[in-house]
């Protein structure tokens, strides 16, 4: 009985063994590359940005840790170099957090203090991890990372005290939920972690406790408590309630899914592939030519596509595009991306510029009109014109500006505006005004592109104000 035996057009035939029928075979141009069937498993799953918000020692890292281990990012064996460092350093619990915390002062001190970033997946979905600083002196970070998110995981400690200190005065946990909103982050899950601490134990009545309180203030920040926000307990040390559901020995009371299931469940609204390229840089390095960093907010970028770098008009060749580190023919929007281009210096670009199409540029600005709600001012003092701020808009974090004159308020309960021109306002107030930077900046109104139409207002290490831009 003959044997067949293939081989491929230029293979080496050392022998051939009796009653063997050798065939060979022509690899075509029909036939799909390695690279090409892995952009198309690739492009089956939808892609989403997370973001790992709360307050300063909430367990931000170790639920970055956890989730990356479950995922299989992770194995064993790092894991348990991992225990040893934290044992040697008399940190015995933080070792989850080294995963996402690889700078030796933010594992020495237990601050993030760059914002970490990994993938990972689920059954469905592709997911890429930002790990946010909590401390206030990195709040800067914090908004670079807020303005690439889809979808936010608030962490909070359960622990007595520790939820209060972060909830209350002092805290990062409302500020942290302010800046997600006015940055674009349209669902909220609520983790209520270190619910095994001794000082909780599991407990129904914390947990509800937790919940209760953050539901006002949620509200209050313009989420909506049942489309926007959902609620599950873990144990971001332990992984209880992450990749799967808690046993009932565990925790009785609990009925609902685990962290993964959510995720995988949650539907955010698809961006526009088709629509005029917008791309806020978030980084850039020179390797092999100009790298730039960013998600893509609108349209798509291929290979050979030809864009404008805004505001300084630079016109620019895309020489390749990469997904996760995997080199790709296109990318499109809500995919994070290094592009490496031709026909720019890595010195020309700055975080906060913006690759977009060259027929329909992002608007370059130095003043625009916006609507601004008051969040607290700083020793309840009033705002009134001329008024100096630091403005955060997309990637464009720490620009120096000025409100140069308040045009009118609005009324909190019809909307409407308020006829007369105000002298100034205070805690609490809308008001319509026209804004200066300090340099050309890249922006759009928020009728037009809400990502790259809100921005929020800081001084003196706080935020003070959002807005959105609503005439250019």
């Amino acid at each position: 009985m003959a044997v067949q035996v293939k081989y491929e057009e230029g293979d080496k035939i050392e022998q051939v063994k009796d009653k063997e029928v050798v065939t060979f075979v022509t690899i075509t141009h029909d036939q799909k590359s390695e690279e090409e069937l892995h952009e198309e498993e690739q492009n089956k799953k939808h892609h989403l940005n997370v973001i790992l918000i709360g307050h300063v020692d909430a367990g931000k890292c170790t639920a970055g840790g956890q989730i990356l281990l479950l995922s299989g990012q992770v194995d064993e064996r790092t894991i348990r170099k991992y225990e040893k460092e934290a044992m040697d350093n008399g940190r015995d619990s933080w070792y989850m957090a080294y995963i996402m915390d690889t700078d030796s002062e933010e594992r020495e001190k237990g601050k993030t203090k760059e914002v970490g970033r990994a993938h990972f997946e689920t059954a469905n979905k592709r997911f890429t991890l930002l790990d946010a600083p909590g401390h206030k002196h990195y709040v800067s970070n914090m908004i670079s990372a807020a303005s690439e998110a889809d979808i936010g995981v608030l962490v909070i400690s359960a622990r007595k005290g520790e939820f209060e200190s972060g909830y209350e005065g002092g805290g990062q946990t409302r500020e942290h939920v302010l800046l997600a909103k006015t940055f674009g982050v349209s669902k909220l899950i609520i983790v209520v972690n270190k619910m095994d601490d001794p000082t909780v134990e599991w407990s129904q009545e914390r947990y509800n406790e937790v919940k209760s309180k953050i539901t006002s203030f949620l509200r209050s920040a313009g989420y909506s408590a049942k489309k926007d926000v959902q609620f599950l307990p873990i144990s971001a040390l332990l992984g209880s309630n992450m990749k799967t559901r808690m046993h009932e020995s565990e925790c009785p009371w609990w009925k609902g899914p685990s962290l993964f299931e959510v995720l995988d469940a949650l539907e955010i609204p698809q961006k526009d592939p088709n629509g005029p390229v917008r791309m806020p840089i978030v980084g850039k390095f020179r390797e092999l030519g100009t790298n730039v960093l960013g998600k893509i907010e609108s349209g798509s970028i291929g290979e050979e596509d030809t864009l404008l770098i805004m505001p300084n008009q630079a016109q620019v060749k895309v020489l390749e595009v990469y997904c996760d580190e995997q080199k790709v023919k296109r990318a499109g929007p809500g995919e994070n991306v290094r592009v490496k281009l031709s026909g720019v210096e890595e010195a020309d670009i700055l975080a906060g510029f913006v690759l977009s199409s060259v027929e329909n540029p992002i608007t370059a600005v130095t003043e625009f009109i916006a609507q601004l709600q008051i969040l607290e001012l700083p020793d309840k003092t009033i705002l009134a014109a001329p008024y100096k701020a630091v403005l955060h808009a997309h990637s464009a974090v720490g620009v120096d500006c000025e409100i140069v004159e308040l045009v009118h308020q609005i009324d909190p309960k019809t909307r409407q505006p308020i006829a007369e021109k105000t002298p100034f306002v205070k805690n609490g107030a809308v008001v319509v005004c026209r804004i200066q930077v300090s340099n050309l900046m890249c922006i759009e109104k928020f009728s037009d592109s809400p990502q790259l139409g809100r921005f929020t207002l800081r001084t003196e290490g706080k935020t003070i104000a959002f807005g959105k831009v609503i005439s250019i």
